[in-house]
């Protein structure tokens, strides 16, 4: 069965993308796994002490992980299979544990205000989840539910189609929730014409996704995250993909603090698909 696995802090923003998180899982037909990944306890004195810390928190994890599933229960009215597991360790390599051998369908993460981008679910750790797990990865901003993906859209740069478009993975989420996909192209170009290379590869693009009838929407700007926010926020887009490749823009968001606002700012959920 397709599982979407949803790592929980307990604190606010995990607990909203859980939320969004039980309420896809109802519309897929997906099972849902909670997790809570508690740190290894550091003993200050004897060994007893960080064995009997460990145990307080595994206890105290499992009691929270089963009073959120009988919340998740009640929300989806029993119509979801929930399962919940308390590991200790690293974040991200515990979800990769936790995935192994399961059929994946999305990992969903809570994403914390741009002023608090060092607390625990953001900062390293989701950007860690996006480049390191193999898995479709949800990033929720704050206060965003899911009411069904009607458009979606995906943030393209028309380099590379054929090796690098996750064809199948937006394919089948397009036909499955019956949603209009958008393709966005932001270019600094000047003047009214596209170069030689954007024009061939969005041909080819057309050649992988015409059967979805996507429309095409390319804009000019200095700035393409800017351009892009302002898109999905015009347009009313439910999702925004984003293809993370090796020096590519997601990597340059990530790694310049200037121009992080696409997924620090977005005002709407963004999917990263290997």
């Amino acid at each position: 069965m397709r599982t979407i696995v949803v790592p929980v802090d307990f604190i606010t923003d995990s607990l909203n993308a859980l939320h969004y998180a039980a309420d896809m899982a109802s519309a897929t037909r997906c099972d849902l796994m909670i997790v809570h990944v508690y740190p290894y306890a550091v003993a200050l004195t004897e060994v007893a002490v960080a064995m009997y810390t460990t145990d307080m928190l595994a206890e105290e994890a499992e009691t929270k992980l089963a009073e959120l599933k009988e919340k998740m229960i009640t929300r989806t009215g029993d119509s979801v299979k929930i399962h919940t597991l308390a590991k200790q360790g690293d974040i991200i390599e515990s979800i990769k544990e936790c995935c192994f051998g399961l059929n994946v369908y999305a990992v969903i993460m809570g994403r914390n205000d741009a002023s608090a981008t060092d607390r625990f679910l953001f900062g390293a750790n989701t950007v860690s989840a996006v480049k390191k797990l193999s898995f479709p990865v949800i990033i929720i901003p704050p206060g965003a539910s899911f009411k069904g993906l009607h458009n979606v859209g995906i943030a393209c740069d028309f380099r590379d189609v054929i090796e690098t478009l996750p064809v199948t993975e937006i394919k089948n989420l397009v036909k499955e929730l019956n949603a209009t996909l958008h393709v966005l192209h932001v270019s600094q170009e000047t003047g009214d014409d596209f170069n030689s290379k954007t024009i061939e590869e969005s041909g080819w693009f057309q050649d992988l996704m015409g059967d979805l009838s996507p429309k095409y929407h390319f804009i000019k700007g200095s700035d393409p995250e800017k351009e892009i926010i302002a898109f999905a926020d015009k347009h009313h887009l439910d999702l925004l993909i984003v293809i993370p490749r090796k020096h590519d823009l997601l990597e340059k968001i990530f790694r310049h603090s200037h121009s992080k606002q696409l997924v620090l700012h977005a005002h709407v959920p963004v999917m990263a698909i290997h």
